[in-house]
């Protein structure tokens, strides 16, 4: 006989990813006193971009999931690359998706007491102060099947050690000329136990201390420090800080003094990387897209930023949609951005409201309808949540629709309008075509139609079928907008793999198509930014931050089908 609860707790652990069942696990054996305790750690050198996203999401995700708490901590042990304007970037992106830390700490926090355990190793023999250029540490560093050589400053007496610290940390000392070593086994296998650099000279002034510091710690020293300071159970990192991990505990093991960390020792549990398809993920690439101006700055729609999605429509929701879609494995992945983009759809799909825009115009007359009248017509705001009501929509004898709309010579199954076809106009009536006019160049200019009064939609005769549906707007009360229409960042799909070229050679030339003859409807005039609509027929957009009611300008979020796919095939 199957015991249900048996089974019931087995298929909850099979939900649970790989992460979460650690945690359970250590629970249930009382570690950290059945204490949760997380951190999200970012260095304040750039923008989040969504693979931040995916570490967020965990990180807060879990502490929320087990009634723990998880800190935000601003790695900032480098003021050279460090700023003020991403620490503030940062927390609104975090708010944004919908997270709330509970206490906002600083490497910084903890220069005093880094710097203190410092002085301790070195009074225990167990650091010294190396004078070698950064190439000569490098080379004698060895290689991971031959051990390395030791750094003739090595056995160094500690007083010297320790006066030099000092002259590193008082400006006596330029950059470059020294850094603190820790003293561990050039031999080890694992070539972040050879010695690794603790501190080093950095004189630029840091933005909280100021002039304070000239020695800062490495990230490898101040890492599992600042965990262990704060009470971090669970230290939840990237793959490739895996081999970084034995030396995480070791530094901790040498903090201890005594302390007994068999249960209350902070535990770095590795996941894998959010990598996308037709972008990049590395900082220094994406600062030199934004220093360049090769895109236009850090919430460039096309920019795999945090910002960037926010400014493009995207949603918090959809984002977690796509991270719980990829889930959390010991194995890097490249992720499919038509995952992400299908997971947006379905969000907008039940939220964005349904309007009408013509992005390429062209001005239908209908001939038998009267020149002075207008009819308001009644439009559904969105046909999945019918509770969201509806608006009014102005028809008249005068609409624009869209050129693609209209072809004067139709092949068979062109089930739109051309000469002698009847089409429905959304909303409203069934048109027939009866012709059109053209300029020299023999471009369409003006279409004319004729209606049928008795096919209004709602009345009896509007059950009449047609094979085409078309969107419009009215031309005396159509809104001017400029539509940007945004597009892949590469062309390739995984521009990192392309080794023998430069990354910038691999940008999409159409990556952005501005149009500027565009029309919505009225009732797009009050819209902000972040709200979302369905632009029928064509995507989902949103209001770019520099729309004002005088210069409309909207962002394609996702077109309604993935359609890239098809093209590359």
């Amino acid at each position: 006989m199957t015991n249900n609860n048996t089974d019931t707790a087995s298929n909850e652990k099979k939900r649970l990813n790989f992460i979460e069942q650690i945690i359970e696990e250590d629970l249930s054996k009382g570690k950290n006193d059945g204490r949760i305790q997380t951190r999200f750690p970012p260095e304040p050198n750039g923008y989040l971009h969504i693979g931040h996203a995916k570490a967020i999401c965990l990180d807060f995700g879990v502490a929320e999931k087990y009634n723990g708490v998880c800190n935000l901590r601003f790695d900032d042990t480098n003021p050279s690359k460090e700023d003020v304007e991403y620490v503030d970037s940062i927390q609104e992106d975090i708010a944004w998706l919908g997270y709330k830390w509970n206490e906002v700490f600083y490497a910084s926090d903890y220069f005093q007491q880094l710097w203190d355990f410092a002085v301790k190793l070195i009074k225990e023999g167990k650091a010294y102060v190396d004078e070698q250029t950064s190439e000569q540490i490098a080379e004698q560093k060895g290689t991971p099947t031959q051990p390395g050589t030791e750094s003739p400053y090595r056995n160094r007496p500690v007083e010297e050690n320790l006066a030099l610290f000092e002259k590193m940390n008082s400006g006596e000392i330029e950059e470059g000329k020294m850094v603190l070593r820790a003293k561990i086994d050039m031999a080890n296998p694992n070539m972040h136990f050879r010695d690794p650099i603790m501190y080093r000279i950095i004189k630029t002034p840091h933005h909280r201390t100021g002039d304070k510091w000239k020695a800062y710690p490495m990230y490898d020293f101040a890492h599992g420090q600042s965990d262990y300071f704060e009470g971090v159970t669970h230290s939840l990192c990237t793959l490739e800080f895996t081999v970084h991990r034995p030396l995480y505990d070791y530094f901790i093991d040498e903090l201890k003094e005594g302390r007994d960390l068999e249960d209350h020792r902070p535990q770095q549990i590795e996941f894998n990387r959010l990598n996308l398809t037709y972008t990049v993920m590395s900082k220094r690439k994406l600062l030199t897209l934004v220093k360049e101006n090769l895109v236009n700055g850090w919430d460039d729609p096309r920019m795999p930023t945090i910002c960037g999605f926010r400014r493009r429509g995207y949603t918090p929701e959809a984002i977690k949609k796509f991270i719980t879609m990829i889930g959390y494995t010991k194995f890097e992945a490249l992720n499919d951005i038509s995952m992400l983009e299908a997971a947006c759809r379905e969000d907008l799909n039940m939220r964005a409201t349904r309007v009408s825009a013509v992005l390429n115009p062209v001005k239908l007359i209908i001939t038998n309808y009267p020149e002075d009248m207008v009819e308001e017509l009644e439009a559904v705001n969105n046909p999945e949540n019918l509770a969201e009501g509806s608006h009014m929509i102005e028809f008249s004898r005068e609409l624009w629709i869209e050129r693609e709309d209209f072809m004067e010579d139709a092949p068979k199954k062109f089930f739109r309008m051309t000469p002698g076809q009847e089409v429905r106009l959304k909303n409203a009536y069934i048109v027939k075509c009866t012709g059109c006019d053209k300029d020299e160049n023999d471009n369409i200019t003006k279409i004319y139609c004729t209606y049928d009064p008795d096919t209004k939609s709602g009345m009896p005769a509007s059950n009449r079928k047609v094979k085409g549906t078309l969107h419009w707007v009215s031309c005396r009360h159509a809104i001017p907008a400029e539509v940007r229409l945004y597009d892949r960042l590469f062309m390739v799909e995984n521009p990192s793999e392309e080794k023998d070229k430069d990354f910038r050679e691999l940008l999409n030339p159409d990556s952005l198509k501005v149009l500027t003859n565009c029309y919505v409807e009225k009732y797009l005039l009050d819209c902000k930014p972040m709200d979302h609509f369905q632009f029928q027929r064509i995507g989902y957009f949103t209001p770019d931050k520099d729309s004002t009611k005088d210069r409309l300008i909207f962002n394609r979020t996702v077109s309604l089908k993935d359609t890239w796919a098809k093209i590359n095939k």
